[in-house]
């Protein structure tokens, strides 16, 4: 699993169109597991700095109570049409708790610098990168940009 830096070094086209459907509104859907194994839903605002994909929550959510036991989350872009024209991004991966003060603060800072959010507390995780995909309509058919920890990008076309 790798950082986002990593990630972008893997498969760069397919990490900058990820980015971009993320960085377009700043908002997301993530998708934790719950203590049941029942999935939870939350929205998330993913933020893309310093090499990482990082992941800021108020202290004890549920979705960080949900992370802390079991790591693996899927992001999903804010969709702005059923018709996803502007393209539909996910990312898999496993969030890593952030705990150290020094890095707890540059993500503080970076945050602060890119939103103009300062929280008095959060919870912190980054994420290890396991896979990215991208849809977008083209013409008759659905062009399914995707690529896997360890493999090459590849494109599936669905009718």
């Amino acid at each position: 699993m790798g950082t986002w830096s990593e990630t972008e070094e893997a498969a760069p086209e397919l990490a900058a169109a990820v980015r971009g459907r993320f960085e377009a509104h700043g908002m997301g859907l993530m998708a934790t597991l719950r203590r049941d194994g029942a999935p939870r839903i939350s929205g998330i605002e993913p933020l893309f700095a310093l090499g990482e994909l990082w992941l800021g929550m108020m202290p004890d959510s549920l979705k960080g109570a949900d992370l802390r036991r079991d790591p693996r989350l899927a992001l999903h872009s804010a969709t702005e049409d059923k018709d996803v024209k502007d393209g539909d991004a996910k990312i898999s991966g496993r969030a890593v708790e952030v705990t150290a003060e020094g890095v707890r603060q540059e993500y503080l800072e970076a945050l602060s610098a890119a939103t103009g959010f300062e929280p008095e507390g959060c919870d912190v995780f980054r994420v290890e990168v396991t896979g990215l995909s991208l849809v977008r309509p083209a013409g008759d058919h659905l062009d399914i940009h995707a690529w896997s920890e360890g493999g090459e990008p590849r494109l599936i076309e669905r009718s």
